[in-house]
């Protein structure tokens, strides 16, 4: 694979986990409002997303997809979305934002043995140095941040298993599916994958969902609301499998890490944290270990 497809990959990757890292301070606030349950919030994701995609995909190149695959797909709809989406939402309701945040960092620890597993790819001292030297850095900003609020005021063991069932679906996905999503266009795998999820979370919420009293939702609310939709669902999406058809699955799920520093950065510019040589240094082993991981066979 040339330097130019991995870079694309590498940018993928790290634009979708920026993403992800001002969603979960959106969904922690949607969370604390009170107005939509975690079974909302998925139906507006996968809606919102579904339409968006399928939209795209009319000005896309037509793709014809056999049953066997779509079978497949749906599979991965329910790792790689349904499992992930609602272990996650359902856990900030019932856990503290440390402890989510020291749980979701098991991710690539468990993707690094799916792919060993699955796809065969080896477990080097190199990989097993980078993930140990990001793991430190993130557990270093974690212990010495100031979290962004919102969560539990005290976790519950169901929460901690939520976590690590959050990061085991997306490991399995991330290690299972790759050749699958190399054989599509990213929106053609998208459009099935969202489509499918909404058609299995909808009947579970139907009558509440139609129901939404997005009327009597705070503007604020709202602009968060549409970025989880928009963003964390359709361009984050929708740039994740570009960077898994250009790198190991590993090293996709070592951008998990970049979460926790952008949460991070957003505390210290809302005023909430401040920056200390603790963090510079714990931000610089993240990516170094991402680094490690990459020189990696």
């Amino acid at each position: 694979m040339n330097n130019k497809s991995t870079l694309i990959g590498h940018l993928a990757c790290f634009g979708a986990y920026c993403i992800f890292g001002f969603n979960i301070v959106c969904c922690k606030n949607i969370s604390n409002a009170h107005v939509l349950t975690p079974m909302d919030l998925f139906c507006l994701r996968a809606t919102g997303a579904t339409i968006l995609f399928w939209l795209l995909s009319l000005f896309m190149p037509k793709e014809k997809v056999p049953l066997k695959d779509l079978l497949q797909i749906f599979v991965a709809s329910m790792l790689g979305l349904f499992l992930t989406q609602m272990s996650f939402l359902k856990a900030i309701t019932m856990t503290t934002s440390i402890d989510l945040s020291i749980a979701n960092t098991c991710t690539p620890i468990m993707t690094m043995f799916v792919a060993a597993i699955v796809l065969k790819e080896p477990i080097t001292f190199k990989k097993i140095g980078g993930v140990l030297v990001s793991l430190a850095g993130v557990l270093i900003l974690i212990f010495n941040s100031v979290g962004l609020g919102g969560g539990a005021s005290e976790t519950k063991p169901m929460g901690i298993v939520l976590a690590v069932l959050n990061g085991l679906t997306f490991a399995l996905y991330l290690g299972i599916f790759r050749p699958l999503i190399s054989k599509y266009n990213v929106v053609t795998f998208m459009k099935w994958m969202f489509l499918f999820s909404m058609l299995v979370a909808l009947p579970f919420n139907a009558r509440h969902f139609f129901q939404l009293p997005f009327s009597q939702m705070d503007s604020k609310v709202l602009w968060q609301v549409a970025y989880v939709v928009v963003f964390a669902t359709f361009v984050a999406y929708f740039l994740i499998p570009v960077g898994q058809k250009r790198l190991r699955p590993t090293l996709v799920s070592m951008y998990n890490y970049v979460q926790p520093i952008i949460a991070t950065l957003i505390s210290i510019i809302i005023g909430l944290d401040h920056l200390t040589w603790k963090k510079i240094v714990a931000m610089i082993l993240v990516f170094s270990g991402v680094w490690i991981v990459n020189q990696s066979r």
